[in-house]
């Protein structure tokens, strides 16, 4: 243990788990109860609280440094912030470079609040219209998929200047490469489907912030609307985050790996990883992120590339989520992102890195 509190390792295996009591088990199972023994209890009814959720918030929060609140998906999380922050006519600004559905969800099931919205690339130009007037700013860093990066801290200083607040998605950083509310941050949200339940057999996502009042709001719009969590699902990813460290770790190590193998392919361009200390973002993203996760970014010559790519390994598998144990492939374009057609998204996992160089490196030819 540091002089600073317990390290990464230590609060992803004991967050949210209650103090050791003989004969209990280490992690107690999920509790499915729709209607509560009413009396002095937390619990009344399944939508409006469960101990399950309890748990898991708790650890997350840890890692976030802020009160969680859990929603049984990524868009669920971004979409109850939206709806719950925004009234009719704000502005908003929104990554033009970030996850797609985010922009999807703006225009197709908010448009009758009517908003303005702004469109900024990651890295942007942020000048000082973008925030005028604005409600809230909401960053993605490092950006899905292109893995550009901005500086939290600085933004969320223009953005409060401004009278916005600032959320950040942070689910390509992971809780333990970013902590958006220690740089200034009012909400940070992710999806964690990805690295943090990280077995890819779940869906789940959560908003932490460190005021309390809008905390008790985005309970209270979830017990309205009815997105909640469900009791397994949320055991499954407490489960699975105590190894949240250990994977992260070893994707980390097998992303730097594949970038220094790929590094002047003559069959890759636009390698991008935030963690090389070569690529445009390393000097901003090392300034505010703790330490590296296994997703990366390039470019093949084209679709039929990419899919060549994939059938010639035997250890990378084509799939639309990342930080999985298992190395995956996503050909961005496909789903609508503005990018090249072999534009491929790799999230690394956690094979061993000298079978995963070997079979990249075959696969390319």
């Amino acid at each position: 243990m540091s002089t600073t509190g317990p390290g990464d390792g230590t609060r992803s295996v004991h967050g949210g788990h209650p103090p050791a009591v003989a004969g209990t088990p280490l992690l107690a199972g999920p509790v499915f109860a729709a209607p509560y023994h009413l009396g002095e209890g937390a619990d009344f009814y399944g939508r409006a609280g469960n101990p399950t959720w309890r748990a898991l918030e708790a650890a997350i929060g840890d890692l976030d440094g802020g009160r969680c609140v859990l929603l049984p998906s990524g868009m669920a999380a971004i979409s109850t912030l939206l709806r719950t922050l925004l009234r009719h006519g704000d502005t908003l600004v929104l990554p033009s470079d970030g996850y797609y559905a985010t922009r999807q969800l703006v225009r197709d099931e908010l448009a009758a609040l009517e908003l303005e919205v702004r469109e900024i690339p990651t890295p942007g130009p942020w000048t000082d219209e973008v925030f005028a007037g604005a409600a809230l700013v909401l960053l993605e860093t490092p950006s899905n998929p292109g893995l550009d990066v901005c500086d939290i801290a600085e933004l969320a200083e223009r953005a409060h200047a401004a009278g916005a607040l600032l959320a950040v998605d942070n689910t390509t950083a992971t809780p333990l490469g970013q902590r958006p509310l220690e740089l200034g941050a009012d909400v940070v949200l992710a999806s964690d489907t990805k690295a943090l339940a990280g077995h890819s057999d779940v869906l789940m996502g959560h908003v932490s912030t460190r005021d309390a009042e809008l905390a008790q709001r985005l309970e209270r719009a979830r017990t309205l609307s009815g997105a909640i969590p469900g009791p397994f699902e949320t055991w499954l990813v407490h489960r699975s985050m105590g190894t949240l460290d250990l994977r992260l770790a070893r994707q980390a190590e097998n992303a730097a790996a594949l970038v220094s193998a790929l590094r002047g392919h003559p069959a890759v361009g636009g390698l991008r990883w935030p963690g090389d200390p070569d690529d445009p973002s390393h000097a901003a993203a090392a300034r505010q992120m703790r330490r590296w996760n296994g997703v990366f970014r390039f470019e093949l010559a084209d679709a039929a590339a990419v899919e060549e790519f994939v059938r010639r390994s035997s250890l990378v598998v084509p799939a639309t989520s990342f930080g999985g144990l298992h190395s995956t492939v996503d050909r961005r374009a496909q789903w609508g992102d503005p990018v090249a057609p072999g534009f491929v998204r790799f999230s690394c996992g956690c094979e061993d890195s000298a079978d995963l160089v070997a079979d990249v490196l075959h696969a390319l030819g």
